[in-house]
């Protein structure tokens, strides 16, 4: 990876996306030592123009981005990172400094609030109440979700029909986590399959 730090006084822009929806989170700038540092670390340190000083994102908020993924430009003088933001992005307390969140990415955000309500073994959760009742009880639930859904299919009631769809996804991504898949490994499979 060789970037061109001499175009604009040593500095390359660098767009930050985050790495499950793809929504552009941030601008900033690279030095040469920035991006090592980086590199080194994994967590995405810019160099501040208006304090002309390296400056990890998240210094002081704690609101890290954790870097899954670097890639250039063609003309090799433009930073792509993907990473995992910890939190908010901007200074003014917006998911993105582009604005709100992202609708598109829900899924992702809803399969990360599934696997953490697993892992922490929330009592009060009615995700963790039904992982606890095994396999054989989550495949059972989808089972009877995808059967209610098709019920609805053949109805022309909307409402009823996109509840059940959408409880189909959610019992969907329980059991994608307990058999310890992602749902980023199946998007993988369904895009292989596109030609």
């Amino acid at each position: 990876m060789k970037i061109d730090f001499n175009k604009d006084n040593g500095l390359v822009p660098v767009v930050i996306q985050d790495n499950r929806t793809l929504q552009v989170l941030m601008l900033g700038y690279m030095n040469e030592e920035a991006f090592e540092k980086t590199q080194a670390e994994g967590i995405v340190t810019f160099f501040s123009r208006s304090k002309n000083r390296l400056w990890t994102k998240g210094e002081e908020s704690g609101n890290f981005l954790t870097v899954k993924s670097i890639d250039i430009d063609c003309d090799q003088d433009t930073i792509l990172i993907k990473a995992v933001p910890k939190n908010v992005v901007c200074h003014t307390g917006s998911f993105s400094c582009f604005g709100e969140k992202n609708t598109k990415g829900f899924l992702y955000e809803l399969e990360e609030k599934i696997s953490q309500r697993i892992d922490t073994k929330a009592e009060d959760s009615y995700t963790y109440s039904l992982y606890q009742r095994g396999i054989n009880k989550m495949a059972q639930k989808v089972g009877e979700e995808a059967v209610e859904l098709v019920i609805e299919a053949k109805d022309n009631n909307d409402d009823l029909f996109k509840n059940e769809a959408a409880d189909l996804l959610y019992h969907f991504l329980i059991l994608l986590k307990a058999k310890g898949f992602s749902m980023e490994e199946i998007e993988e499979i369904l895009k292989s399959r596109n030609k």
